[in-house]
């Protein structure tokens, strides 16, 4: 069974995505998918970015913050489903990203609603910090996620839409798999033609 460490934030699109692609990929090959915590409103501040960038990033940092503090008080294994919970709202339902979203998200995986209180605290924003480390210094660039972690490889991406499903997904991550072995390989890349869909 291969381990497969995948950082996300529960509010980015293409890394909800990658990991339902994941998923995808675990019931089709020897793969187990390790969820951890990214958070791209830490790691966009004091960035320069679009203004309509930095008010979507500044109303975001929630989730993340949520997320953790649930893996700290519960253990790793649930974010597995709390991702899931959090991202089917935001994603599929195009919920508000909310503290009454947070406490539902919370409430459907048998979490306590008092985790959501955490989403306006800056107490695990310095473990925050290191998890974005863990995810982006492997890969040796300043990217962002989905950024995934396997057999010592490291890389952002794939940026796929819509999710591939079964064996179109077991070919994706084979694919995958041997560019991102390949010594030397850094980039592969075309224009987006399609809307982001899940």
């Amino acid at each position: 069974m291969k381990t497969v460490d995948l950082w996300f934030d529960p509010v980015c699109p293409w890394a909800w995505i990658a990991s339902r692609w994941l998923l995808e990929v675990e019931a089709v090959r020897e793969v187990r998918t390790r969820f951890h915590v990214f958070s791209l409103a830490l790691h966009n501040e004091g960035r320069s970015v679009d203004d309509w960038y930095r008010k979507w990033l500044d109303e975001r940092w929630g989730p993340a913050r949520v997320a953790l503090a649930a893996s700290r008080a519960h253990g790793d294994e649930v974010l597995r489903g709390l991702y899931t919970a959090l991202g089917t709202r935001f994603h599929r339902d195009k919920a508000p990203v909310s503290r009454e979203t947070i406490v539902a998200a919370l409430a459907s995986v048998d979490l306590p609603a008092s985790l959501a209180d955490a989403a306006d605290s800056p107490d695990l924003d310095a473990d925050l910090l290191a998890g974005n480390r863990a995810a982006l210094d492997p890969i040796g660039e300043d990217l962002g996620v989905p950024a995934i972690h396997v057999d010592g490889t490291a890389f952002f991406g794939p940026v796929v839409s819509p999710v591939p499903r079964g064996e179109e997904a077991g070919r994706l991550w084979d694919g995958v798999l041997l560019v991102t072995g390949t010594p030397g390989f850094f980039e592969l890349k075309r224009g987006r033609s399609a809307p982001v869909t899940s």
